[in-house]
């Protein structure tokens, strides 16, 4: 089903629920007045459409043990942020006032804060001092703000400031931006959102929001909200967010970008000099965003956009509603990679619109987008494509058990971080089980009940968190339970909370591409001494050789590498994805001719996808930790605090 324009009656419709709530309020607190506006708002995404009959989503507060909030007392409702943005002190440095609920009469509002200098706090008109105290520091948690209010205490507003090293941020100069001017950008998941503004930083509590940005006036500022398209010729810049999100998703993003459409609803932000060439490589994103529509029900956000980051992004792509930041590794000239693409946009639907509760929960985010990315890509370019993608994935999953251990409960789908930085939750586990997981029920129920199943989950829980308890329970009142036995023949309690992957029956289906065995051919002709220019490769995608180079011998000779980089020139290509296999595969064999690269490698990209396993592999021999260690040490400054987090233990980085 193709989205047609929203009119201003669906624009008004989907604004009112943000109107009553800031008329229903005693006043809004005060705020400057906007020197400019730099574009005219896109209309507001469509309001949530329960299925008919169907009951309203149960409302679930949680603590979080990752958060300090007790949002079952008092919760943030909506967030306005009035923040300057100053590149020569690396902070931001302004305020944040926060509307809220307060159906208990709570008498304390407790925040979450990390590395913040909170100058003052105030109630409702912003005259009215209020007593508040910052706790003591927590490893990774950051320090608590609470904050004293009364049961009729409206708006709570704190005047603050980050500070250079505030872990969300990274500042980039003109040189490490890749262009003439200073870059920003932020990373808010998992619990990076209270390094840069103060608020209940826990997926369970969603809010609307609205900010004022004041940037130099030759950068253009963008947020995951209704974004402009050109630069504010005074550097002040509007954004409004109607649909109410966690702060996980909230996202800033300041340089010197240039945009281009993609379509009626959709388009890419870069530099200037990535502009275009991003703009190619993301063509087909209409035709996803329809694909995605057609599945599992309309888009809900307004428009769709991509930003594409630089080099030193941790991730390969974030979901942040309306602006997905994307690393510029996926442009890789012929479109090959822009699964990526996909995924961040079924997050729209799953994590987006149905959230997971606590970041135990983290597979109902993941594991769903992981099988909509799939099906997205099966409807553009056919099942032979997406088969590629399941056999490449449960590789990953296969791998990532083995490093785990095969009982370690960090494989089972709902995992236990407490005491733990929610970010070590991150692995292929809850991408790649929790998609095979789910691709198992669709295969036992059949694809049509499946998908009527998916398309119902979505509605009826739209902008609403899930915990796993709760999605299984949904899961067997509308699906399972219509044939007897068919819970227990799927071993759901295995696949939640038992290690690894379920064995048959009832365990995950063997993954197939015809593609593969043609490329698994190949591998045996080149491992039984055939010429590597004599092999058939005409026409392979990056998936095909992906599978070839994740299934050569480890090591292999030095004689075969320098045949295989004669015959394919791997060592200078221009695939991220390629090159990152190929020179995990020079590090095993020792292939010193392709260290230089290596190097640069290391040096411009900081996505850690890349990162971790190319470190851990040179840290398995001293000469190879000692490379590492020269490397890191002049490549570090350059990386985002995550992905510095994870080499530094890696290496045990004492620098």
């Amino acid at each position: 089903m193709k989205l047609i324009d929203l009119s201003p009656l669906a624009s008004l419709l989907a604004c009112l629920p943000v109107l009553l709530a800031c008329a229903s309020s005693n006043g809004t607190p005060p705020r400057p007045t906007p020197r400019s506006q730099a574009s005219t708002p896109t209309p507001a995404g469509r309001a949530s459409r329960p299925v008919p009959g169907a009951p309203p989503p149960v409302k679930v507060v949680h603590r979080d043990e990752h958060s300090f909030a007790h949002p079952d007392e008092v919760s943030v409702e909506h967030l306005k942020l009035d923040l300057t943005v100053d590149f020569q002190a690396r902070k931001l440095a302004g305020r944040a006032s926060l509307r809220l609920a307060n159906p208990t009469g709570a008498t304390r509002l407790h925040l979450d804060t990390r590395d913040l200098d909170v100058q003052a706090v105030t109630l409702d008109d912003g005259r009215t001092p209020a007593k508040f105290a910052l706790g003591e520091p927590v490893r990774f948690l950051g320090r608590e703000l609470t904050v004293e209010i009364t049961p009729a205490t409206h708006w709570v507003n704190v005047d603050y400031s980050t500070r250079p090293e505030a872990a969300a941020l990274q500042w980039l100069d003109a040189t490490q931006a890749g262009g003439t001017r200073p870059l920003l950008f932020s990373q808010s998941e998992a619990i990076l959102a209270r390094t840069w503004v103060p608020c209940q930083d826990t997926p369970g509590v969603r809010m609307t929001y609205e900010a004022t940005l004041r940037v130099p006036p030759d950068l253009l500022a963008l947020m995951s909200a209704e974004n402009p398209t050109a630069k504010s010729a005074d550097g002040v810049y509007q954004f409004r967010m109607p649909q109410a999100i966690p702060a996980y998703l909230l996202a800033i993003a300041v340089g010197d970008l240039e945009f281009r459409p993609l379509g009626a609803r959709s388009g890419v932000y870069a530099l200037p000099t990535v502009v275009e060439r991003a703009a190619w490589e993301l063509a087909d994103t209409p035709r996803m965003i329809d694909a995605a529509e057609k599945l599992y029900g309309p888009y809900r956000w307004g428009r769709y956009d991509v930003l594409i980051l630089p080099a030193s992004y941790p991730y390969g792509g974030m979901e942040n509603p309306r602006l997905t930041f994307a690393t510029p590794t996926i442009l890789a000239g012929d479109r090959s990679l822009v699964t990526l693409i996909a995924h961040e946009l079924a997050h729209s639907w799953s994590g987006n619109l149905v959230t997971n509760a606590t970041w135990n929960d983290f597979w109902l985010n993941e594991g769903f987008t992981d099988y909509f990315e799939r099906r997205i890509m099966e409807a553009l370019y056919g099942k032979p494509y997406a088969d590629m993608l399941w056999v490449l994935g449960r590789q990953d999953l296969d791998e990532t058990i083995a490093e785990l251990g095969p009982e370690s409960p960090d494989t089972h789908l709902r995992l236990n971080l407490a005491g733990r930085d929610p970010d070590e939750g991150t692995s292929q586990i809850a991408y790649e089980k929790g998609a095979l997981f789910l691709r198992t029920i669709a295969e036992a129920v059949g694809r049509e009940h499946w998908d009527r199943f998916l398309h119902d989950y979505f509605e009826e829980n739209a902008f609403h968190s899930m915990d796993t308890d709760r999605f299984v329970a949904y899961l067997q009142g509308h699906l399972l339970d219509r044939e007897p036995g068919l819970a227990e023949r799927l071993q759901i309690d295995r696949w939640i909370d038992g290690p690894g992957v379920p064995s048959a029956p009832g365990g995950a289906p063997k993954m197939t591409a015809e593609a593969f065995a043609k490329v698994d051919v190949q591998v045996q002709s080149f491992v039984s001494g055939g010429a590597p220019e004599s092999l058939a490769t005409a026409g392979w995608s990056t998936h095909e050789w992906l599978h070839f180079l994740r299934n050569l011998p480890r090591p292999i000779a030095r004689e075969r590498m320098t045949a295989l980089d004669a015959a394919f020139h791997w060592t200078d290509s221009g695939n991220s994805e390629i090159l990152a296999e190929w020179l995990l595969r020079a590090v095993e064999s020792r292939y010193e001719p392709a260290y230089p690269q290596l190097e640069r490698f290391l040096m411009t990209v900081g996505r850690r996808k890349f990162l971790k396993p190319l470190y851990t592999e040179l840290a398995k021999s001293p000469a190879g930790t000692e490379m590492a260690l020269r490397i890191y040490g002049a490549a570090r400054p350059g990386y985002h605090t995550l992905a510095r987090e994870t080499v530094d233990k890696i290496l045990d980085w004492r620098g």
